[in-house]
This record gives structure tokens, sequence and C-alpha cells, in this order.
């Protein structure tokens, strides 16, 4: 009898590894396969394009098909444009343009979170309406408000007696009249992301903070910034990816016709890669250019990764 209970007990012992591992095995598969839809899209929408971009770089692309390689060749003419580093200046101005919108949503964010105000989800729903409009229609509804003949902002203005301008047609004025709109577009976005990181910040600090003789704007920077400041970084970073690829903006608002005195003065990188792949169908030339805003990018989020340890507070 004991014989067979410690056979049985050895097979049950035995068996427990072996099931252990087939158990294991399976919610690995469950959770490769619930990954792996988002591996794929960002295999063939990102991986695989900036692969392919990278190779096409060094090659020239005849009209009717076919690749020549031509090594460096692209790059040293983009370097030598003088239209390429016009559109790279002006698209480092869009992004410090773009970057007020991250001050601006944490001021609206702070304002937003009094107590005892009325209203907040219409105010929040308002400020995050232009956010879900399409670029295409925001810009063609401020392209008519900038207009210089009959535009409300100059009839506006009139009424003070300032007199109004082209304000897309100007080269003086049409890139920060485009960044203004870049910002209105974004801020509803990130202000719903402050106010949440507002709202997860433990009262008792705000409070103890006010017992100890804290005035508003001492708690403000004593307190909610610091612990504001992961969300901080986090909509740093994406405003400045967003903004060193716009085009639609300005392409509706300024780019749409070469005719436009201001085009030279609000070309950005991708309205470059544009003209340049799309109108001048020199893709080669275009590929380099795309390549390099994208390394530009990367570079420039690496530093944003390595600074904000000095910083961001992660508590």
């Amino acid at each position: 009898m004991t014989t067979v209970e410690d056979a049985t007990r050895t097979a049950a012992v035995d068996h427990r590894p072996r099931r252990h591992w087939l158990d294991s095995g399976r919610s690995r598969l469950t959770a490769y396969l619930f990954v792996a839809p988002v591996g794929l899209g960002l295999l063939v929408f990102y991986l695989y394009p900036a692969v392919a971009t990278f190779v096409l770089s060094f090659t020239e692309w005849g009209p009717f098909g076919g690749n020549t390689f031509t090594g460096l060749s692209n790059y040293t003419t983009v370097f030598a444009l003088d239209t390429f580093w016009t559109a790279l200046g002006n698209t480092v101005l869009y992004m410090l343009i773009g970057l007020a919108v991250v001050p601006v949503a944490i001021a609206i964010a702070v304002l937003l979170n009094r107590e005892g105000l009325r209203g907040v989800a219409v105010y929040r729903a308002l400020y995050f309406i232009p956010f879900v409009t399409l670029p295409v229609a925001s810009g063609m509804v401020w392209k008519w408000l900038y207009n210089g003949d009959y535009g409300l902002i100059n009839a506006f203005l009139s009424v003070f007696g300032i007199p109004g301008t082209y304000w897309v047609a100007n080269p003086g004025t049409a890139l920060l009249a485009i960044g203004v709109v870049q910002v209105w577009s974004q801020v509803g976005y990130y202000l719903i992301i402050f106010i949440a990181g507002i709202k997860a910040i433990p009262r008792d600090y705000l409070e103890a903070a006010e017992l100890d003789g804290a005035g508003p704007l001492r708690r403000l920077f004593s307190i909610t910034l610091p612990l504001l400041s992961p969300s901080i970084f986090f909509c740093t970073v994406i405003s400045v990816i967003n903004t060193l690829q716009i085009f639609d903006l300005i392409y509706v608002m300024a780019q749409s016709s070469t005719a436009n005195p201001a085009f030279n003065a609000t070309q950005s990188v991708v309205t470059l890669f544009y003209q340049m792949a799309f109108v001048e169908n020199t893709k080669g030339t275009a590929t380099a250019v795309a390549f390099v805003l994208m390394v530009l990018i990367a570079a420039l989020t690496a530093i944003q990764f390595w600074l904000q340890r000095k910083w961001v507070s992660y508590v």
C-alpha cells in the first residue's frame, strides 16, 4: 500500500513542473498575442518607413521608377541649399513658439482647478474642441480671421485706431501668426493632462502649506509645479516632436501658393520635403531632408530625457 502511495506522489510531483511550464507558456503566448497588433503597427508604420527612408536617401528616383544609387550626393545637395537652412531655422522658431502651449495650459489648468468654480466641464470641453477639429478646417477659419481686407482681427484693431496688416502674407508676421494658431489648437490636449496631474496631488500637502502660511503663488511654485514635473516633461517632449513636424497649418494658411510673399518666411522642413517630393519630383533629396529631420527629433528627444533627470521629480 505504501509503495503504491509513494509511486502516486512521485508521479504527481513529476507532472507539476511540466504543467507549470505549459501554463507559463500559454500565459506568454496570450501576452504576445495581445501585444502583437501594437508591435506590428510599430513595425509597419514606424520602423519600416524609417529604414526605407534611410535607404532611399542614398538613391535618386527616375521619372518612371527605378532607383539609382548616388551615395552622399543627396545630403551634400541638401546642406548646400539656402532654402533648407531657412526652413530649418523656421522649424526651430515654430518649435519655440509651440512650447508656449505648456505654460499656457498650466495656467488655465490652475485656474480651472480653483475650488467653487462652476461649469468646469463646460470650460474643459470648450478648450478641447480646437484639438479635435481638423487642422485644415482650423487653418481655413484662421486664414479668414487673419485676412488683411475683411478679417475680423483687423476689424477689431481698427476700433482702437490700430492699423491692420496682411498677417499671413507679411514675412514679418506670418510665422508668428501660424504659431499662435498652433498653440491655440493644441492647448486643450495638454490642459486635460495638467488638470489630471493637479487632481492627483494629495490635498494634504497643499493644506499643510496653507496652514504654514504659504500663499497661492508659493504653493504653486513649491508644491504644485514640482509634483507636476512628470506631466510637464511629457508635454514638453510631445510638443517638441509635434511642432517639428508641423505641416498642415502652414500649407493651408501660407504655402498653398508660391505667390505668397511670406512663402519662404513660413516654410518648415516638412513643407520643404513636400515641395521637393511632390512638386519638384526630387524624391531622393526629399528623403534626405526627411531623414535629417528624423535625426534632429531623435537628438532633441534624447537631450530632453537626459536633462529631465535634473528637474523632474517622480515622487
